[in-house]
């Protein structure tokens, strides 16, 4: 069975992004030739799911070729209906639905690049199989939180934690299924 990713950066105190999207303390860490294991982490997915604010910033920001190189399916999860482009859909329809039928179908992982909307909703129904959180050295003080409260307990296992030169750290863990979260 295909297991699904979060792969994400976030402030020490727990944020993705401060007020008005602003994503710039990103920047502190950015260093030729460093990717935090991005590339790797890629070889491995075919699939992406994200939230249509995220989609819209990084099409923005890079450009569409960021998620679509023309070999992996990318799912902007949208309130509103809008046509498909290239392996771009823009889905509508239940998140738990659409995350459970990918994976059950044969092919690589699947990676969810936020927002925090769909990552609340994928941690609501404990689809979130693997954690790949890269935490920046700088307190932002407020905006949007990677976890929102409110969600059902998961027990995490530690796989692997990863520092670098300019203080990023980075933490990897799977979600430990047991009867309680029933999966």
């Amino acid at each position: 069975m295909r297991k699904l990713s979060l792969f994400i950066a976030a402030s020490l105190d727990g944020y993705i992004a401060k007020t008005k999207d602003d994503l710039s303390f990103l920047k502190l860490v950015e260093k030729e030739g460093e990717d935090y294991g991005y590339a790797e982490f890629m070889a491995n997915i075919d699939t992406i799911i994200l939230g249509r604010r995220t989609y819209d910033y990084v099409l923005k920001e890079t450009g569409s070729s960021h998620y679509d190189n023309g070999q992996r399916d990318i799912y902007v999860i949208t309130r509103s209906e809008r046509a498909s482009v290239g392996r771009t859909v823009f889905y509508s329809g239940n998140l738990t639905d659409l995350v459970q039928r990918l994976k059950s179908e044969n092919g690589k992982n699947i990676y969810c690049d936020g927002g925090a909307e769909v990552i609340n909703e994928l941690l609501n129904n404990n689809l979130i199989d693997e954690f790949i959180i890269s935490v920046i050295p700088i307190l932002v003080g407020n905006g949007t939180r990677l976890f929102k409260d409110s969600r059902p307990e998961q027990q995490l296992e530690l796989l692997n934690v990863k520092t670098f030169d300019t203080g990023l750290t980075q933490l990897h863990y799977k979600r430990v299924k047991n009867d309680r979260n029933n999966n």
